[in-house]
Parts: C-alpha cells; sequence; structure tokens
C-alpha cells in the first residue's frame, strides 16, 4: 500500500513539474479589449536610451494610463507599460517624471480634483514598487482641469479619465 502511495505521489508530482510554454504561447504580451494599441513589454536593445522616449516605435512613448469610471485602479493591460517606465528610471537616475492624474467633467470640482490626485498617487506607487525611485516621481492632480475630448459622450469621458507621464523637460 505505502509503495502504490509511493509511485502515484511520484506520478503526481511529475505531472505536475512546470513545462515551458507551447510555441504557440505569447507570454509576453497582454491582451487588449479596448481597441486601443496593445504594449509589447519586449523592446530591442538599447531602449533605455532617453531618445526612445520620443520615438513612437518605443513603448516608452505611450505615456497615458487610462482609468474605468470613479476608479483609481490601475488596469492589468497597463501593467507592461508601467514596468518600462520604472526600468527607464531605474537607467535614468538623472530623469524626473511628473504624473497629472485626470478626472471626467462629471462630479464637482473638488470631487474630480481628489480623484485626479489618487490616480496619479496609484500610477506613482506601482512605479515604486516596480523599482523606481521615490525621489524621481512626482504625482499631482489637474482634475478635469485638462480634457482631451469635450463631448459629453462615454466615449468622451473615457479618454479623459487617465493619468499622464510626463518627463523632465516637458512640464
Amino acid at each position: 500500500m505505502r509503495r502504490l502511495f509511493a509511485i502515484l505521489s511520484l506520478t503526481l508530482l511529475a505531472a505536475c513539474s512546470s513545462q515551458p510554454p507551447a510555441p504557440e504561447q505569447n507570454a509576453s504580451g497582454v491582451e487588449d479589449r479596448t481597441g486601443r494599441d496593445v504594449v509589447n513589454p519586449v523592446d530591442t536593445a538599447g531602449m533605455y536610451n532617453p531618445a526612445r522616449l520620443k520615438d513612437p516605435k518605443s513603448v516608452l512613448s505611450k505615456r497615458e494610463i487610462f482609468f474605468d469610471l470613479d476608479s483609481y485602479a490601475i488596469r492589468a493591460e497597463f501593467k507592461p507599460l508601467l514596468e518600462q517606465h520604472a526600468k527607464f528610471l531605474q537607467a535614468n537616475a538623472k530623469y524626473k517624471m511628473l504624473i497629472q492624474g485626470n478626472a471626467d467633467e462629471r462630479g464637482s470640482r473638488e470631487y474630480n480634483l481628489a480623484l485626479g490626485q489618487k490616480r496619479a498617487e496609484a500610477v506613482k506607487k506601482a512605479l515604486q514598487l516596480l523599482g523606481a525611485n521615490e525621489a524621481q516621481v512626482e504625482a499631482v492632480s489637474l482634475g478635469k482641469e485638462k480634457p482631451r475630448c469635450m463631448d459629453s459622450t462615454e466615449e468622451c469621458w473615457a479618454q479623459n479619465r487617465r493619468a499622464d507621464i510626463l518627463y523632465t523637460g516637458e512640464f
């Protein structure tokens, strides 16, 4: 009986051992259900060169984190983007980042300022957890004062619920 138990245990352990992903699986991509560009965290050598901040082909040129209504929770689709920005800050200690939290036009001025601050602080905390130095990152709220879209539609409001990332020389 013990021998049977030992054989079953070993068989179970062998079946549970980690296997590399099958060739058709792409472990590096993030599924995008919003229609916006998918962020691919894999990039070429030299990606942390400051010139990459303005290169439209670089992940680092993507500087917006979008949020759901009345939320400051960072969606999973933006984690790879934040990882790359955190690595850039680690590689470029002289650079500083300003995160501007924004809200749509709905809600009072005070509510939108508070929500914008929570969004900016959420991005800052995520960057710090990913290795960015706290002294390099500042979070501020613009509330509803810097809309990207002025229409009173859900599509437009969704564009205004965001945090913008700016680097040294851009603020």
